[in-house]
């Protein structure tokens, strides 16, 4: 297929995303919310409880990390960095994982990362999120919010290779080979 065809073509489905991704903004927004358990969770502070987390925001992101021996984990946990400022202007942020929260800050140090961590060691709050398999924890994103003093979930999403919140595997996609089998590293020197 000739450039200017290919090119029309993926207009057309980038096209039909971006329509796509409005029913699905409109049906998120008619979610019901569910009431969660007040969770806690552990910092190198000591134990912060998940209404804690929102700060003086009204929503709150947690990101369900696998932890410091996932490179895929790592690399969208490097994404975030970049756009952190811009997310902490609406709501609140933070990557939960089983890690202890000794792991977690040698991990952010080592890479840099400037958002607040949480471990979710020795709570059910991954699994009753959804976000732990019977021989692993998923990653993915939670979001709630907070009304009449409650903590309530409004939406999540697992995350996984070619997804919408980590920008490289779009990149990826422009090249003729795609992926190409591509997996992320802790490093590449």
């Amino acid at each position: 297929m000739e450039y200017r065809e290919t090119a029309q073509r993926l207009a057309q489905y980038r096209g039909e995303i971006t329509e796509l991704r409005k029913k699905m903004r409109a049906l998120q927004q008619s979610v019901a919310p569910a009431e969660v358990a007040e969770y806690e969770f552990l910092t190198r502070e000591g134990r912060v409880a998940l209404s804690q987390l929102f700060g003086d925001k009204d929503s709150l992101f947690v990101i369900h990390n696998m932890g410091a021996g996932c490179p895929s984990c790592t690399l969208w946990a490097d994404g975030f960095n970049g756009v952190l400022a811009h997310l902490e202007n609406r709501a609140a942020f933070v990557v939960a994982s089983p890690d202890a929260p000794e792991t977690q800050e040698k991990c952010k140090a080592a890479r840099g990362w400037r958002f607040r961590m949480v471990s979710h060691r020795d709570t059910s709050f991954a699994a009753d999120m959804g976000y732990r398999s019977e021989q692993r924890w998923l990653p993915g994103v939670s979001v709630f919010t907070r009304r009449d003093g409650k903590v309530l979930r409004v939406g999540d999403t697992g995350f996984g290779p070619g997804d919408d919140f980590c920008s490289l595997w779009h990149f990826l996609d422009l090249l003729p080979e795609g992926g190409g089998g591509w997996r992320p590293r802790f490093n590449y020197s």
